[in-house]
């Protein structure tokens, strides 16, 4: 790749700020863009959905006197809320994914000007 495309490709349409990426807010609002757009309303979803389930298990627990369907209400309830703590985990990979890409496109236009200075230098 040229050095200006991999410029452009960092940059953006509008003006590289990277104050603005390293942050929390930056990071997050990278997530949700129009292109990750399948992901988000997947993560958002499939996290409604096990709170929702795990929400009906815990008044079903409550409301039921039998050990056995308390033991199984409990049950649910643990394992959607452990996938919804899993859905985070994935949604933060893929924030963090985002930051990675751009760190090694700016680490390949550094290797671009470096071979560009040593090859004026010989």
């Amino acid at each position: 790749m040229d050095q200006d495309e991999l410029k452009k490709i960092i940059e953006g349409p509008d003006e590289y700020d990277r104050a603005k990426e390293d942050g929390l807010l930056g990071m997050v609002g990278d997530f949700y863009t129009r292109k990750m757009l399948s992901m988000v309303v997947l993560v958002w979803g499939m996290g409604i959905i096990f709170m929702g389930i795990a929400i009906f298990s815990a008044i079903r627990f409550f409301g039921t006197g039998e050990i056995r369907y308390q033991i199984m209400y409990a049950i649910i309830f643990l394992t959607c809320v452990q996938w919804v703590s899993s859905l985070k985990v994935f949604a933060w990979q893929l924030i963090h994914r985002n930051s990675i890409k751009r760190e090694i496109k700016r680490l390949e236009l550094r290797i671009a000007e470096l071979n560009e200075a040593l090859r004026t230098n010989k």
